[in-house]
């Protein structure tokens, strides 16, 4: 049964796997961009995959080195077994592009295993680890014409604040 863990290098193959995916499908699309824009070509040696990890993980530490436009942020991995199904973020707080754009909670799915109730276990998984880092409500942002998305807040008790340019913006109880 999938479960949200923080990143393991239990799931590397599978990992590796899920981004040649993202890149196929057209990197762009995917909120793990960064991460393959930054560490994909160092991916393929173990050693450096587990720094990756160890960086992703401290992450959410308040003093680790970010720039200056980041927050904390825990990052959670969506797993079954050793695959990997899907990443979930948790922004410990807002700044102005977040509470805009982007929201205290983001999430994907491989493309492979989209459209199975993935990303809506994954979110109502991870409003208990939100609340417990103090956040309530949680601001979930779509894109206006992602109507995935937006059934996956729906169901998850999002109730919509307001539409800012391209992003539907809801407040979702941690509760």
């Amino acid at each position: 049964m999938p479960e949200l863990v923080l990143p393991t290098t239990a799931v590397r193959e599978s990992f590796l796997e899920a981004m040649d995916e993202f890149v196929a499908e057209g990197v762009e699309r995917s909120q793990t961009a960064a991460w393959i824009d930054t560490h994909a070509p160092r991916w393929s040696q173990p050693d450096a995959f587990e720094t990756f990890v160890r960086a992703v993980r401290a992450d959410a530490e308040e003093d680790s080195p970010r720039p200056e436009w980041h927050v904390p942020c825990t990052t959670l991995w969506w797993i079954d077994g050793d695959s990997y199904l899907g990443r979930l973020a948790i922004r410990h707080r807002l700044n102005d592009f977040l509470l805009d754009v982007g929201g205290h909670i983001g999430y994907d799915v491989r493309p492979s295993r989209r459209r199975e109730g993935h990303a809506t276990a994954m979110l109502r998984a991870a409003l208990p680890w939100a609340r417990r880092l103090g956040i309530d409500p949680a601001l979930v942002t779509c894109d206006v014409d992602n109507h995935g998305s937006v059934r996956v807040i729906e169901a998850a008790g999002g109730e919509l604040e307001d539409v800012r340019g391209v992003k539907r913006r809801y407040w979702v109880p941690t509760a």
